[in-house]
């Protein structure tokens, strides 16, 4: 694991479109993660995980800091690289940055039917918190909010 470049843009967009529950986002959206902004406040974490050889993307995470909160925003798994851990890895990994940075909360948004990725939250301590109704679309869905205080 290793964090991200933009460079490695086009392969999280086909990672990205070969998942059916992960956030649909268009290459500006990707490109924005990279840009250097002037907010002081919010900052972008950014992982990727390769394949033992290190030749292709297999997973990856996006998150972001707004003041002492962060969200995690997405995290792709590839098909043929689930469970085995990589999630669990990318995770932890999050959480002890949110942590070395002195972050308060982690929130998060699933498809209601995304029941292994709610399995791994609810592992790793998240709590869920609330509903949003029809979030989603292809297929329109709620969403179910978690959070981890970590403060």
């Amino acid at each position: 694991m290793r964090p991200a470049t933009s460079a490695d843009i086009p392969a999280m967009m086909e990672l990205e479109q070969q998942s059916l529950t992960s956030a649909h986002w268009s290459r500006v959206q990707y490109q924005n993660l990279f840009a250097i902004g002037d907010h002081e406040l919010v900052e972008n974490f950014i992982l990727v995980a390769e394949d033992s050889v290190g030749a292709q993307i297999i997973a990856y995470l996006v998150a972001r800091q707004i003041d002492r909160d962060w969200e995690l925003q997405n995290i792709v798994v590839s098909e043929r690289s689930r469970r085995i851990g990589i999630g669990t890895s990318l995770l932890n990994q999050f959480i002890a940055h949110a942590c070395s940075k002195k972050g308060s909360r982690i929130f998060l948004e699933v498809r209601e039917s995304n029941q292994s990725a709610r399995a791994l939250y609810s592992k790793l301590g998240f709590q869920a918190t609330g509903m949003r109704g029809n979030y989603y679309a292809n297929p329109v869905e709620d969403a179910i909010l978690y959070q981890l205080v970590i403060d």
